[in-house]
């Protein structure tokens, strides 16, 4: 079975919100929780379940090692490693999981494409000047 990487979280991530992940992490801290916040989290938590998976292979490769003796102490040992290994495997697969259906729900949204430029209406001409009235004169008439 394959599993979602958290570096392959982490670029379709950086693909989602166009930008490096390092500074998208930078930009959540000053928000209020989103969508990008819960993402970020779910990296975190995939990302921890790694290195703990990795950390546990290596431990138990130690306590296993064809040279080494196991005796009655060290089987506790090994069956504290493989547990917290099954934890860590679980981890990852939940997390892999629920992060790759979240991730193909979303879509980039495509820049606004710019409108095009609507011309300003003409301008309307000035009101003709009112007609000229036929003379009067100054002089009243009685």
């Amino acid at each position: 079975m394959s599993h979602l990487t958290s570096a392959g979280v982490a670029g379709r991530i950086e693909d989602l919100y166009g930008a490096p992940l390092a500074d998208l992490q930078a930009h959540a801290r000053g928000q209020a929780p989103g969508m990008l916040s819960a993402l970020l989290g779910m990296h975190g938590t995939l990302a921890l379940a790694e290195r703990s998976i990795d950390f546990h292979r290596v431990h138990l490769a130690r306590l296993t090692h064809p040279e080494r003796q196991v005796g009655q102490h060290e089987v506790s040992h090994l069956l504290d490693g493989v547990r917290r290994l099954a934890e860590a495997v679980a981890v990852r697969d939940v997390q892999a999981k629920s992060l790759d259906a979240v991730l193909q729900s979303l879509a980039r949204v495509p820049a606004p494409e710019p409108s095009p430029a609507i011309p300003s209406p003409p301008v309307p001409a000035s009101p003709l000047p009112a007609p000229a009235l036929p003379c009067q004169s100054a002089a009243h008439s009685r």
